[in-house]
């Protein structure tokens, strides 16, 4: 896993947003796609508080993933991220309900953990970062 690409990639696909605003979701979100309780709308961070709390989640995600999903340690830099991309997006929760294509990436079955994740909600709701991610699982290449 590479965290700076990891970040890089975060802060390209997240957009950092001081005043806390409603997801798609109807989700109160700050920062760069930081949720939580503490998050209302009316919440303003200045960009420090906005990029300390990106580099806690990032935390969070790897700790989790570490957790959930011991062998993600086990793939190359490029496909790892993807995973800790889709879990900070959706939470490991929504990460891990992606069974089969979470087999398929365990079974170094790319073209398929492809297939698998273009055929969801999330794919459909998020359809150029998806398209992105995924491509990325497939060729272990960085888009």
């Amino acid at each position: 896993m590479n965290r700076a690409l990891l970040e890089d990639d975060l802060k390209r696909e997240e957009n950092c947003r001081l005043l806390a605003y409603l997801d798609t979701e109807g989700v109160p979100t700050i920062g760069w796609g930081h949720t939580g309780p503490e998050v209302h709308l009316g919440l303003v961070w200045g960009q420090e508080m906005a990029d300390q709390t990106l580099e806690l989640d990032i935390d969070h995600v790897i700790d989790q993933l570490d957790q959930m999903l011991p062998w993600w340690r086990t793939l190359d830099d490029i496909r790892a991220n993807v995973l800790a991309k889709m879990a900070y997006q959706m939470g490991i929760g929504g990460l891990l309900g992606f069974k089969q294509m979470l087999a398929h990436v365990k079974a170094d079955e790319w073209d398929l953990a492809k297939a698998a994740g273009l055929d969801s909600l999330w794919a459909r709701q998020t359809p150029e970062r998806a398209d992105r991610e995924l491509t990325e699982l497939d060729t272990g290449v960085h888009a």
